[in-house]
């Protein structure tokens, strides 16, 4: 379990991420890239690193042999996924403790039950953790969900057991919309994940996405962070998240936080997660899925707890004991962040790959930016479009927009069309201001 060199097995912001809890914690680093990373910043600060193959992630940042080699070949004892890419892939880690590698994350089999949407929801309702009502387990053909739903009522939302980013997601109103949204969401739940399994649950109009960052350690110890307000989305993808949420008060907090401390201790989990719920407009909240890994949003719970995720996970794995206590736990202020894109909001996002011809980063007091582009800098086609992350801290959630809309006016990336623009309005809303969001926010202001 001890070890002094982590290999990070992913790319831009995310892999610098690592890299900088690493060295605070004294750790060697090592980054893997691929030919179209060659130039990437992770390269240039790790301590070594090492090019694990062509530009197409299947040949690259998704090749575990590739990966392994470079672990064996650096001498790293240890391997952080990030998010993404192998970051939730039970395999990876049978083969990383296979081969004497600690993975820093949960062991496999919590990754792959709670990969596994239906019996992560099984699991919970045995340990008390409501889902949303709808099917106890897979539907395998259309009529089996006709009773399902004549019990719940419609709309439903038909779900793949092996989903996520909105795929194999389908909304029915009706019978016809059940029936053919049923044979869609299994073929692209098919084609997406190599699994067709489909559930139907109960569809919440208008729901918030709810989430808490909970740290669990080889001993039992389990700390619920808080929550965070990722309801502004776009295509199932979380553009702005906050901490706390606008609408948690104290009563519903301490809920939510036992619950999410329940769901972690009840599997015996270890290692950073992220119990995730959907909270309807009365204000009930219901299990959604747990992820394994990091998140992209981390940042706003780092923000108002002072809590280093990223060195508290690398700190379980060697084995360490979690130091925070749940009772002296407090939120202080409030965060929220603006994930920028190389995408053009005025035409669909399309993704605006390029090169970088001028960059200015904000600063300021309560200002953060997570990122890995630099002047220069060419934005490969291949991969996920996030620049970066703008976050904001203030004493209160008026103070954090105004630094956000502060901050992202002092951003300037050149040669580009970027998210950045867009996020300002969402800053401007009246909506937003208020707290009055949900996850169809975007579709409402831009309908």
């Amino acid at each position: 379990m001890k070890f002094d060199k982590i290999l990070i097995a992913n790319r831009g912001e995310i892999a610098i991420r690592i890299i900088r809890a690493a060295k605070e914690l004294k750790l060697k680093t090592v980054a893997i890239y691929s030919e179209a990373d060659s130039d990437a910043l992770h390269t240039k600060l790790a301590d070594e690193a090492v090019c694990i193959g062509p530009a197409p992630s299947k040949q690259s940042y998704l090749n575990m042999t590739s990966i392994i080699s470079a672990a064996e070949i650096s001498g790293a004892q240890a391997i952080h996924p990030g998010y993404g890419f192998l970051a939730e892939n039970p395999d990876f880690v049978e083969i990383c403790e296979s081969c004497g590698i600690t993975f820093i994350g949960p062991t496999p089999e919590h990754v792959r039950l709670m990969g596994d949407k239906i019996k992560a929801k099984t699991t919970m309702s045995k340990a008390g953790i409501k889902g949303i009502p709808g099917s106890d387990g897979a539907i395998a053909v259309f009529k089996e969900a006709q009773p399902i739903v004549k019990r719940i009522g419609f709309p439903v939302i038909l779900k793949a057991a092996s989903g996520g980013g909105g795929k194999g997601m389908r909304i029915a109103h009706n019978n016809a919309e059940l029936e053919s949204g049923f044979r869609i969401a299994q073929a692209e739940a098919k084609a997406a994940f190599g699994d067709n399994r489909i559930y139907v649950e109960k569809y919440i109009a208008r729901p918030r996405h709810i989430e808490v960052q909970i740290l669990a350690d080889n001993f039992g110890n389990v700390v619920a962070l808080g929550e965070r307000e990722c309801s502004i989305q776009r295509r199932h993808q979380k553009l702005v998240e906050e901490s706390p949420s606008p609408v948690v008060d104290k009563a519903i907090r301490r809920k939510l936080l036992t619950s999410a401390a329940k769901a972690a201790s009840n599997i015996g989990y270890r290692s950073a997660g992220t119990i995730e719920f959907l909270m309807d407009e009365k204000k009930n909240f219901h299990f959604m899925e747990m992820n394994t890994r990091i998140q992209v949003e981390h940042p706003v719970t780092e923000m108002v707890t002072g809590v280093d995720l990223l060195k508290e996970q690398i700190k379980i794995a060697l084995g360490e004991k979690i130091t925070i206590k749940q009772k002296n736990f407090a939120l202080r202020g409030h965060a929220i962040e603006c994930r920028i894109n190389a995408e053009d909001p005025s035409r669909n996002f399309m993704p605006t790959p390029g090169t970088i011809t001028f960059f200015h980063m904000p600063q300021g007091l309560g200002v953060r930016f997570d990122t890995h582009i630099f002047a220069g800098y060419t934005i490969p086609r291949m991969y996920d479009s996030l620049l970066g992350k703008l976050i904001c801290h203030g004493n209160s959630r008026t103070e954090a927009i105004a630094r956000m809309r502060q901050a992202l006016g002092e951003l300037v990336i050149e040669g580009i069309a970027t998210t950045a623009p867009f996020h300002l309005k969402i800053m401007d809303n009246k909506k937003f201001i208020a707290g009055d969001i949900s996850t169809h926010f975007i579709e409402d202001i831009t309908s």
